[in-house]
């Protein structure tokens, strides 16, 4: 059995031992012995790991502002802590930013923002009107001192 089959196998077995025999393989530049069929498919998935992981942050980041802007009724109790978990997935998302991702939020700020919505709502039980499009920047959104003015 070749060392490509056996690689091949490996990687339904024990893929982190997989991804090790890979790297010391690419180290080595021992290009024709590289599973590229499975190599392939995990660097697509880690790409899309990390649009997901970036596109989550950014969903938290605008329900908290929506919660932020909108929810009056619980800004007395809620405010310093929305504020708190604004802060925190900004400077999350600050430190996976990439131009690429940046790029991707972009293109996908109105679904996220959609999908933030349908939270929102829930949460609030459906009692506040919320914009039924992102009324925020993507400026905004990333920039870590913005903060909306407060509807009342």
């Amino acid at each position: 059995m070749t060392r490509l089959t056996n690689l091949q196998k490996l990687y339904d077995i024990d893929d982190l031992q997989w991804l090790e025999e890979t790297i010391f393989l690419l180290k080595k530049q021992q290009f024709n012995q590289l599973d590229l069929e499975h190599l392939i498919e995990e660097l697509e998935d880690l790409g899309k790991d990390k649009k997901n992981a970036a596109a989550s942050l950014l969903e938290q980041i605008i329900r908290h502002l929506l919660l932020l802007q909108y929810w009056q009724a619980e800004a007395p109790y809620n405010q310093i802590h929305w504020q708190g978990e604004i802060y925190t997935f900004r400077t999350q998302l600050k430190r996976k930013l990439t131009t690429n991702l940046r790029q991707y939020l972009a293109s996908e700020r109105d679904s996220i923002y959609q999908d933030a919505l349908g939270f929102v709502q829930i949460k609030t039980q459906n009692s506040l009107n919320f914009p039924p499009e992102c009324p925020y920047s993507l400026e905004q959104l990333l920039d870590v001192q913005w903060l909306p003015q407060q509807k009342d």
